[in-house]
């Protein structure tokens, strides 16, 4: 798809490397805060730099867009026994639950500099992830007018993003090998009814987190234009990572 584009004349053709980040497992909200505030970071520098957070989350709810307290099928005694609280956050898409094995994908993107469009940002999003997938031996397929990845069983991959000041957050959550049983708890997809999958139940092989998310950076890179990517353990700026070191150590793709 070809997109408009307003990089600096001095810049065009030299993109930024991807700085990806690897946090582990970190609370939603926190994960949410240190987005907030690369992107405010983000929008006010002019280089195009893209920052990549890849994460897992505790147990969780979120609610974006166009969800509802409708499609959560838990009361409030079970959620409080439970011990949920359900996050409506800013983000496309609808319900989901969130937990260890499921991997977050979080691109903070000035669309401008890179010349793309909502639109434009979601197709190579989503591009990417099916990349790594097909990495993995997994075959996704995708369907007209809605984002998500699926499989035989139901959906894989789920997209979600939210624009602030140009500058794009949320994306992505990969089901690699959650408790599946955790998806009944809400509704995901009101749109097609499809039931949550995930990697490895499709594949029916195990398949390690580490090697999805080397796949999610380097096939990211490519879709974004960016021929270089240095991975980091932690981030200077998350104050309590979990699982995650505080001093950042690079390698480069």
């Amino acid at each position: 798809m070809e997109s408009r584009s307003t990089r600096h004349p001095a810049i065009v053709g030299s993109a930024p490397a991807v700085e990806a980040y690897l946090l582990g497992v970190v609370d939603f909200d926190a994960c949410l805060a240190l987005q907030q505030r690369l992107v405010y970071e983000t929008a006010g520098r002019n280089d195009g730099q893209i920052s990549l957070l890849v994460c897992e989350h505790p147990l969780s709810i979120s609610v974006g867009r166009q969800g509802s307290r409708a499609h959560i099928r838990l009361d409030r005694r079970e959620l409080e026994s439970r011990r949920l609280e359900i996050r409506w956050v800013n983000r496309g898409g609808g319900c989901l639950v969130h937990a260890p094995g499921q991997l977050a994908v979080y691109p903070i993107v000035p669309l401008e500099w890179h010349g793309l469009l909502v639109g434009d940002y979601l197709a190579r999003l989503q591009s990417a992830i099916m990349a790594a997938l097909a990495d993995l031996r997994f075959t996704g397929r995708t369907e007209p007018d809605r984002e998500g990845i699926w499989g035989r069983a139901g959906q894989v991959a789920f997209f979600g993003a939210a624009i602030k000041n140009g500058v794009s957050y949320f994306g992505a959550y990969v089901n690699l090998a959650p408790a599946t049983t955790l998806f009944r708890w809400v509704n995901g997809d009101p749109q097609g009814g499809t039931p949550m999958s995930s990697l490895v139940s499709e594949r029916q092989q195990p398949v390690r987190m580490s090697g999805l998310r080397e796949a999610v950076v380097r096939r990211f890179a490519a879709a974004f234009g960016c021929d270089r990517y240095h991975i980091y353990t932690g981030h200077p700026l998350f104050a309590h990572p979990h699982g995650a070191s505080h001093a950042p150590t690079a390698r480069v793709g």
